[in-house]
């Protein structure tokens, strides 16, 4: 695993963090990191996938707090977050843009993971 890609994704979720309060919502932390044990359950769940990029330290899910303070899950209210997002670097993806949204999910897939 490129280590490098993890320290360019925190330097990322940073960027997005002092975005969003700048905006004016706050945030707190989802979940960050997931072992491959939590993965494989929550994929036999049909909640997540086997592979995820949690348990390579290249996925975060941010708990979003509007402006009034209120708790989101909204799409519509994580969307230019998640623009921004994608905009800090081509790798970056946001779950709000995938098959089945996942809007609180910001990650990086970096071709090298796309092929394990």
């Amino acid at each position: 695993m490129n280590t490098g890609n993890q320290e360019i994704f925190a330097l990322n979720v940073a960027r997005l963090i002092l975005f969003i309060f700048e905006k004016g919502y706050t945030c707190s932390f989802g979940e960050a990191y997931r072992t491959p044990e939590q993965a494989e359950l929550n994929a036999k769940k049909g909640i997540g996938i086997k592979n995820s990029l949690h348990c390579k330290r290249l996925a975060v899910d941010l708990n979003l707090f509007t402006t009034t303070g209120k708790f989101s899950i909204d799409k519509k209210d994580y969307e230019q977050f998640g623009i921004y997002w994608e905009q800090l670097h081509d790798y970056n993806r946001w779950g709000g843009n995938f098959q089945r949204p996942d809007s609180d999910h910001f990650q990086m897939n970096p071709p090298e993971e796309e092929k394990k």
